[in-house]
């Protein structure tokens, strides 16, 4: 069976619709790895870029892109551009939302460059209580994206999406 082609704006908004295979509580696009997607005749063109270098995820993320592509009767080249890197200001303030509202504290906002390394301890807000009172317990979570974290507060552990 072949899918009958629907609008361009539909497709376009399946494809950014794409829940993270990791994250599934944030679309790609709200995560930012979507660099771009276009529609040239009955082909998609979509330019993805990794969290990581070596992200397992990006594999199944190109795979649902084409699913989505061909479900809406177009095919689509998935292309991934390493440079500039991703960062966690590239993520929408609808992806950071949804991050928080799943229990996952979501990255600050990095408006001056690169993450900066200090001595000084890293204050994040538990996503559950709100307390500020939390303590890293380890440096990588659930994927190398997140790191684990417990609120003094609260006593709950919970994800941290790390800022990059």
């Amino acid at each position: 069976m072949t899918a009958v082609a629907t609008s361009s704006v539909d497709v376009l908004a399946a494809v950014r619709a794409i829940p993270d295979p990791e994250v599934p509580v944030i679309t790609i696009d709200d995560l930012g790895i979507l660099r771009s997607v276009d529609l040239d005749g009955d082909r998609l063109r979509v330019v993805i870029t990794p969290t990581y270098s070596g992200c397992p995820a990006m594999e199944a993320i190109r795979a649902n892109i084409q699913r989505v592509a061909a479900d809406h009767g177009y095919e689509a080249d998935v292309s991934m551009q390493l440079s500039p890197a991703w960062t966690t200001d590239w993520m929408s303030a609808d992806g950071r939302d949804a991050l928080a509202r799943f229990g996952i504290a979501p990255p600050h906002v990095l408006k001056d460059g690169p993450v900066a390394v200090g001595l000084s301890v890293r204050q994040v807000t538990c996503p559950l209580c709100g307390s500020t009172d939390t303590e890293e317990l380890s440096r990588f979570g659930s994927t190398s994206c997140k790191a684990l974290r417990r609120c003094v507060s609260c006593r709950e552990p919970f994800e941290e999406f790390k800022a990059l």
